[in-house]
């Protein structure tokens, strides 16, 4: 392990982090698209017209907003059932907007810790997904529908071939199919870049209640880096980011991640190591951290040139963790992209042009988003996973500190939405 030397005597510096309360502003309310779209007469489309491939963050909270805007989709989902994996995500001020406006943020805020007072939780992945497919109609997902393979059709839209031989001719699809999206290869996009460190994650559960205030703690060490917050009076959330030249083989026993993690932080504050072991075996998870940097002129666009294929989230611009941005701007996509297309596709027959033109301002409106944040979580990354002591020494006691305290640090977090009022004809 090329961590060894830093880990056995790894100069901790321990704080916490403190953010600026968030700036209020009145809410705008966006009107469904059947009351914008050019004809008042135009029926909503049937299910098939859209299809999104993914029931992440991204699709299910594409599929909910399109709801709300008056217009249906389909999603596939290869799974047999919502992800039940993984941990929390941390959501800041602009993923709640976003909530907000997709009108389930509240049934969410009631579950979680407000950290620091501010508009920041942590929230268990599992129950952010299966509250934003609560919202869904009955039978919206499709669940063990892998992908297989795609082809266009010229005007007749998009050819999707599953792996158990259904196809489905979709006049738009939406790739929300995550970090190794086989859509995004499609389309030309490059495989995302591991940049030199992994992460731990782990879900710790207190039965009889956890013992922290609600608040982020952050341990720093030599190309080691942890912290954890408490989500909810019962859960606590943690992670380890460490460096490792590459990810080597992937480790499926639930006790050997558990013991390697422990091991990495061995004689590290006593708080975070309680919080691990608190943690049960099966709630540990350990990934290689990614990005894609959407070039301009480089990167293929979002949305495919036959106008009939556009990506959103990890798909289009999977992002390190270092801004906590990732899960945030999924739903921002989610949103921007609903609102663009909506009034496109309102009318079920929409001319090719007429959706393209959607896909592509929506692809201009968040590449100017998305390409700085990948990019600056990227650069903060490696900032932070430092092993020279002097260089660590200059981190911990001048860049650290301004990092977590200065309010423009935050100015990210930023983001305009509009409440989506429920389409009328929605049952």
């Amino acid at each position: 392990m090329a961590l060894a030397t830093s880990i056995s005597s790894p100069q901790l510096r321990h704080c916490s982090s403190s953010v600026p309360p968030p700036r209020r502003r009145p809410w705008r309310r966006l009107r469904p698209a059947a009351a914008v779209a050019a004809s008042a007469t135009a029926t909503p489309p049937s299910e098939g017209n859209i299809v999104i491939v993914g029931a992440g963050v991204a699709g299910l909270a594409t599929a909910l907003a399109l709801r709300r805007l008056g217009v249906g989709a389909a999603v596939l989902e290869q799974g047999e059932a919502l992800r039940a994996g993984g941990t929390s995500l941390t959501l800041f001020k602009n993923g709640w907007r976003v909530l907000d406006a997709v009108g389930v943020a509240d049934e969410l805020r009631a579950k979680y810790l407000r950290i620091q007072g501010q508009e920041v939780r942590a929230v268990e992945r599992r129950v952010l997904l299966e509250t934003l497919a609560s919202k869904l109609p009955p039978g919206t997902i499709s669940f063990s529908s892998k992908l297989k393979s795609i082809a266009e059709q010229g005007p007749d839209g998009t050819l999707l071939e599953l792996e158990d031989g259904r196809q489905i001719l979709s006049k738009i699809v939406i790739g929300c199919d995550g970090v190794n999206s086989p859509i995004a290869r499609w389309m030309g996009f490059s495989e995302p870049r591991y940049v030199g460190h992994m992460a731990f994650r782990g879900l710790a559960e207190y039965a009889d209640g956890q013992p922290f205030e609600p608040k982020v703690n952050y341990i720093y060490g030599r190309g080691v880096r942890a912290g954890f917050v408490p989500v909810s009076p019962t859960k606590v959330y943690w992670f380890i980011c460490f460096n490792r030249q590459d990810p080597g083989p992937k480790i499926t026993d639930p006790v050997a991640l558990k013991s390697e993690a422990l091991e990495l932080v061995r004689g590290w504050p006593s708080d975070l190591l309680a919080v691990m072991r608190s943690t049960p075996e099966g709630a540990v998870v350990r990934t290689p951290l990614v990005d894609r940097w959407l070039w301009p002129g480089l990167a293929p666009g979002a949305s495919s040139r036959g106008g009939r294929v556009v990506l959103a989230g990890d798909a289009w611009h999977p992002m390190t963790p270092n801004l906590g941005q990732g899960a945030c701007c999924a739903l921002e996509d989610a949103v921007v992209l609903a609102r663009r297309l909506a009034p496109a596709a309102a009318g079920g027959g929409a001319g090719a042009g007429v959706v393209e033109a959607a896909m592509r301002a929506y692809e201009t409106e968040r590449w100017a988003r998305v390409f700085p944040l990948t990019a600056r979580a990227g650069l903060v990354g490696a900032l932070v996973q430092w092993e020279n002591p002097a260089v660590c020494a200059a981190r911990d006691g001048v860049v650290i500190p301004r990092l977590v305290r200065l309010g423009p640090f935050l100015e990210h977090t930023n983001f305009e939405c509009d409440l989506i009022e429920p389409a009328p004809q929605s049952p």
